[in-house]
């Protein structure tokens, strides 16, 4: 499935670092948008890591759960379409 993460960080350092943070996770396709292949869980605890770097005063993180189905039906403008997510991974 995929969690598609979105904010808007009020503080430039904390948008930078988070950014860096996020790119271990899934693939940026805005500014402040990450498309991540993860399971509710991975979902879960990512939320968790990401609360311990932002300052919930100032800053918004959102996390959308969207289903497999919703994926397929996805339109877009001026880029691809999201891939869906890779069957295996090589190191």
């Amino acid at each position: 499935m995929m969690a598609l993460v979105v904010y808007d960080i009020a503080d430039n350092r904390r948008r930078t670092r988070l950014a860096k943070f996020l790119e271990g996770y899934g693939r940026r396709v805005q500014e402040s948008v990450f498309e991540c292949f993860l399971t509710l869980a991975e979902m879960r605890r990512l939320h968790q890591m990401v609360m311990g770097r932002v300052n919930p005063k100032e800053d918004n993180v959102r996390f959308y759960w969207i289903a497999a189905g919703a994926l397929a039906q996805s339109l877009t403008i001026g880029s691809p379409l999201p891939e869906p997510a890779p069957q295996a991974y090589f190191l």
